[in-house]
């Protein structure tokens, strides 16, 4: 049995929903489930929003001192940080499960995951990097950025039931308990960076470099997109396996992704259709109306000490002296 899953909060349903609905029509086999770093006490959906997929909520699947890690984050941070938890929960769980999947809830899956499979048979895990060639600009994101926030992207990865996987993930679990933090300046783009040693600590690991897999905004430099007879292809000859459309808002939607400045969706034409579907599929599974719940773990922005340290380094310098003396 495989094993897909996603993560989300309320707010994210709708997106979470269009995955789970991509992977029903093109993967039956698949068992779906949504990692809900939310609380469904107290919530009740209207009918027709009540989503179908498995909801596993995050305080059900066992991770020791939780609530300091919610303390310690923002809401982006926790959901990355819980990422190889629910992997550890699925392969507890789950002893038949050979294979278990994660995918951002803003993908789309167009084809049976029959290669991505063949993979895991052969393989202890599976990435993709951002990009598998150079780019000839300096907007936005370039190979700078990418040394920022991760060789890999982690909207997508993929294991295989083994022991190896199993030390790693512990690893990965207790590095994301404390250093799952947006903080550039010390190397941390929350889960990301650490996804780095996957192919070094775990040397069975592919790298999956075919266009068709997770492309997105960072690799539409090297990728153009057909249709032919009902079927997404990438560079004419490649099927389109997954599009992952990070950073759309579907109540804006001319822009492409609100992280890039290289591509507008009134040029790249190749992507109309493909951006039309992905609207209306948010649309009518209710994005505006999964918008309007607050998530519970939302706290107020954590003061980290780096950035107080930054504001004084912006002070005088006498009256920085001074306030660095009380600290």
């Amino acid at each position: 049995m495989t094993i897909a899953f996603t993560i989300c909060s309320i707010n994210y349903l709708a997106q979470a929903r269009t995955l789970g609905d991509s992977l029903k029509a093109t993967n039956p086999d698949v068992r779906f489930f949504i990692g809900l770093v939310d609380t469904l006490q107290g919530v009740a959906f209207e009918d027709s929003y009540a989503p179908s997929y498995p909801m596993i909520e995050i305080d059900k699947i066992e991770i020791s001192d939780f609530q300091e890690m919610c303390a310690r984050y923002n809401i982006t941070e926790l959901n990355t940080a819980v990422k190889p938890f629910y992997f550890t929960y699925f392969f507890k769980h789950y002893p038949e499960a050979k294979n278990v999947i994660y995918f951002d809830p803003d993908i789309i899956v167009f084809q049976p995951l029959t290669e991505l499979k063949n993979s895991l048979a052969r393989h202890n895990a599976v990435l993709t990097p951002h990009i598998n060639t150079p780019i000839d600009d300096q907007l936005t994101p370039n190979e700078l950025h990418h040394l920022n926030t991760g060789v890999y992207n982690l909207g997508f990865v993929a294991f295989s039931r083994s022991e190896e996987n199993d030390r790693f993930i512990a690893w990965w679990e207790e590095k994301l308990r404390f250093e799952c933090l947006i903080d550039l300046c010390n190397g941390l783009f929350v889960d990301q960076n650490w996804m780095n040693f996957l192919p070094v600590f775990v040397p069975n690991t592919y790298i999956e470099r075919s266009p068709g897999y997770n492309a997105a905004y960072w690799n539409l430099h090297e990728r153009t997109f057909s249709q032919r007879e009902g079927h997404w292809y990438v560079n004419e000859t490649n099927p389109l396996i997954f599009f992952h459309y990070s950073g759309y808002d579907p109540a804006k939607p001319d822009i492409l992704s609100k992280y890039q400045d290289r591509f507008e969706l009134n040029v790249r034409t190749d992507l109309t259709a493909l951006f039309a579907l992905y609207k209306n599929s948010l649309i009518n599974n209710g994005n505006a109306y999964y918008r309007k719940f607050p998530c519970a773990y939302i706290k107020p922005a954590p003061v980290r000490r780096y950035l107080r340290v930054r504001k004084y380094l912006k002070m005088p310098f006498n009256y920085l002296i001074g306030k660095l003396q009380t600290i």
